[in-house]
């Protein structure tokens, strides 16, 4: 379906239901010998022991954006050394694929003036999720239950954990986690997991730890692999963070995470537990569809993987999320 206007969707998962079983074991997630074995036990004590539901209060809509303080923006500022820009964003794509069943469109209404539409949620369209995109048991981030009446009344949206309260933008230190360059290759297969290891692996590598406040993007090279041979339906078959992440993010206190789909590995029988978990319990504002390899050759030909990244939503009130264009600085 088209739209011809940016659309405000009511909050609802992407792709399957968060109804977690056990994932396959796997390598040793840490040095204690734990496996990557999680089940619907291990989902449900994470929602209790993990979440963030009242960490700042119970009024709070913006979750670990809270982590993004004074002096970590005065950080981040402070990496800029060469005044050099790269964009975050995939072009706007206007032609339907098997990834991109709706594209953006745009009309040209004149030799100076152009109107553009999209439903930006999905696989194909770079964009920050809201605290209201995601719902579980009727609850979305700090309890808020939607109404669906109010919701979707004269299409006014969410009175709670809209995008809207990310109107003052994003301005924090952004990491790259390059895990094709990790393992030497120009991108990852499709149903590649990444785990705890790899992420850690990548830090001992590029000499950097994930911290506080950090926005962290992890690049799987699916646009790089999209260039060499195609779309394809990366809703069912797609490299990214396994489950067993959940409690490292929680633990390093990420603030935004980003990725070059939405974060998850596909097929699985958790469903999207990274993306859904994250932006539900931790309050973890997600950036889904980064296309993140412009930005892995300036931080290789720097050799530093640490930038300021600035990322500014539309600020529309009510909004499941906003089309983004993020920026990172050198």
């Amino acid at each position: 379906m088209r739209v011809s206007t940016l659309s405000v969707l009511v909050a609802v998962t992407i792709g399957t239901p968060m109804l977690i079983r056990t994932m396959a074991a796997g390598s040793a997630l840490q040095a204690g010998g734990s496996n990557h074995t999680v089940t619907q036990a291990d989902i449900d004590r994470w929602k209790k022991e993990l979440s963030n539901w009242g960490r700042w209060g119970k009024d709070d809509q913006i979750g670990t954006l809270n982590l993004i303080t004074a002096a970590k923006r005065k950080q981040a500022a402070a990496l800029v050394k060469e005044g050099f820009s790269v964009s975050l964003a995939q072009d706007a794509l206007t032609e339907a694929a098997v990834d991109n069943p709706r594209p953006y469109e745009h009309v040209m209404q004149g030799v100076g003036a152009d109107r553009f539409g999209v439903s930006f949620h999905g696989f194909a369209h770079t964009h920050l999720d809201s605290m209201a995109h995601i719902i579980d048991n009727g609850q979305v981030y700090n309890g808020y239950t939607p109404d669906r009446e109010v919701v979707m009344k004269n299409n006014q949206g969410h009175p709670r954990n809209s995008i809207h309260n990310v109107k003052s933008g994003v301005f924090t230190r952004g990491i790259l986690i390059d895990i094709p360059r990790l393992k030497g290759a120009p991108y990852l297969e499709p149903t590649t997991p990444i785990y705890v290891e790899d992420l850690e692996a990548w830090e001992k590598k590029a000499g950097i730890k994930v911290s506080a406040g950090d926005a962290l993007f992890v690049r799987t090279g699916r646009w790089a692999r999209r260039t060499a041979k195609g779309p394809w339906d990366i809703s069912k078959d797609e490299a990214g963070l396994h489950a067993s992440v959940i409690p490292w993010l929680k633990q390093r206190d990420v603030a935004v995470l980003g990725g070059d789909h939405p974060q998850s590995v596909m097929p699985s029988e958790l469903g999207r537990a990274v993306h859904d978990f994250g932006i539900i319990y931790l309050g973890l504002h997600m950036l889904d569809n980064a296309n993140l390899d412009a930005l892995a050759e300036a931080c290789a030909a720097r050799n530093r993987w640490e930038f300021l990244v600035v990322i500014a939503p539309l600020p529309i009130v009510g909004g499941t999320g906003s089309p983004v264009n993020p920026i990172a600085t050198f």
